[in-house]
Formats: C-alpha cells, sequence, structure tokens
C-alpha cells in the first residue's frame, strides 16, 4: 500500500492513494491497538466514534477484522442533533446503529438522546459517562469549515470548562449535511445540535481522523498550515502524541 507521510508539530499525517486505502489503513492500525488493549482479559476498551460517510471505510475495515473482541468495546458517539430521536434516518446515533453496532457484538453503547427534553441535563448525563473511565480511542473526520464533532469555528473552546454541550450549528456545516446526502435542502438540517467539547476529543489516549475526499481539501490545508487556534477547530489536532490524520490523494490536494 503507496502511503506519504509526515509530521506536522506532533500530529502523524499519512496520505494513501484513495479512500479504501486510506479506511483499510486505518481500520487496520486502531484494530491492532484495540486487541493490544484486549491483551488484558479485564479490560473493556472505551471508544468515541464519527457518523458521517467520510468515515464508512473506516467503520467496514474495523468490522471484517475477526480478532477484535466487540463484547469489550463500549462506545460513544460524538454528536447528534436535538430533535431527532436515535431512530430517525439522519440521526448520528442511527448511522452508527446501521453502519458498525448493527453488524458487530457490541459490548455497550451510549447514545445521546437528542429528544432529551433538558439538553443541559442530557449533556451532563453524558459527560459523566465520559468521566467514569478514560477514552481509549477517538475516531473522528474533520468538517469542510475545520469543524471537529460539532465544534464549529464560532463555539469551538480549547479550554471548554464542560465535555458535552449544547451548540447552534453555522451554516457552512449545515450545508456540510446537504452535501453529503444526509438532507435534502438546507431548511431540513436542524440547527442544534449536542456535542462532545474540544477537551473531550483531546482527551482520548489515541485520535484516529479519517478525512477524505475533494471536499475536504481546504479544511485539511488550514488543519495543518494555520495557527493553533478556535478559529480553526481541527488545528488542535497537531498538538494531541497519539494522534494520525488520515488523507487520500484529493483531501491532500493542497499540501502536496
Amino acid at each position: 500500500m503507496n502511503v506519504k507521510e509526515q509530521v506536522v508539530g506532533k500530529l502523524q499525517v499519512n496520505t494513501y492513494q484513495n479512500r479504501g486505502d486510506l479506511g483499510t489503513h486505518a481500520a487496520t492500525l486502531a484494530a491492532a491497538q484495540i486487541i493490544a488493549l484486549q491483551k488484558d482479559p479485564q479490560k473493556i476498551v472505551r471508544m468515541i466514534f464519527a457518523s458521517a460517510p467520510s468515515q464508512s471505510e473506516f467503520l467496514a475495515g474495523l468490522q471484517a477484522n475477526p480478532m477484535i473482541d466487540w463484547s469489550r468495546i463500549e462506545a460513544f458517539h460524538m454528536d447528534e442533533y436535538v430533535g431527532l430521536a436515535t431512530e430517525h434516518p439522519q440521526s448520528f446515533g442511527r448511522f452508527l446503529q446501521d453502519n458498525l453496532f448493527s453488524e458487530v457484538p457490541i459490548g455497550k453503547v451510549h447514545f445521546i438522546n437528542g429528544q432529551a427534553e433538558d439538553a443541559q441535563a442530557e449533556c451532563e448525563r453524558y459527560a459523566a459517562l465520559l468521566k467514569e473511565q478514560p477514552i481509549d480511542l477517538v475516531c473522528m473526520g474533520i468538517g469542510e469549515n475545520t469543524h471537529i464533532a460539532f465544534n464549529d469555528p464560532h463555539v469551538a473552546d480549547f479550554n471548554d470548562p464542560y465535555l458535552a454541550k449544547l451548540v447552534d450549528l453555522d451554516e457552512m456545516s449545515r450545508q456540510q449535511q446537504v452535501n453529503d446526502g444526509c438532507f435534502p435542502q438546507m431548511n431540513d438540517v436542524p440547527t442544534h445540535a449536542i456535542t462532545l467539547t474540544v477537551p473531550a476529543l483531546m482527551a482520548g489516549n489515541s485520535l484516529y481522523c479519517m478525512v477524505p475526499g475533494p471536499t475536504k481539501a481546504q479544511a485539511v490545508k488550514t488543519t495543518l498550515q494555520a495557527e493553533v487556534n478556535p478559529q480553526v477547530p481541527s488545528s488542535i489536532l497537531r498538538t494531541h502524541p497519539q494522534a494520525i490524520l488520515f488523507l487520500d490523494q484529493e483531501s491532500a490536494a493542497n499540501i502536496n
């Protein structure tokens, strides 16, 4: 498998020929870490997953690995629209259920309740679950506006006191959901979400960030070249000691 490797700050950047190779190799590396952790028979591996088409090849690669003991994995997701039930076709929880959790004998999944009557209480409930034990792996992407989870530039806080919070979504984030085919038009995209915060994601022991496709090329360039600051939320990845950014030729087009 042809791969170009470089390091930007502390961030390992791997560029592959295509998104299939990207997803396969990212899944291989993540699976190797899971399997190594599970050599301890008492270990429950705690993981956070992103919900987006950019993650599909990676999630398929994880499913295909017969060495992972899914019964000893405890899963979280990064964000959820406010007002959508977990069963809604465009719910992020539903995406992960359809693309991963229903395909493997997962031990435990914690879903964010986007229909909670008290969104703040739901944020606190989810934060308490995150605090129970360290997060081993965060499997994520980067948005077209450089958001991570739903930490858009106008709400991202590198020193956020919360692990989960209610946010309003900027127009570029909402348009991306239309571009990705998740909603037919902008008016159908919810305006608010519950998201894990930047510190919640950065607290993961290892970060695997899968970012394929031409629509992410400018975001990738900005992530790697801009000053590390909350106006470029994904730039914080360059400060994490165990983070890998997985690109394909299309998403890396502006940095080659």
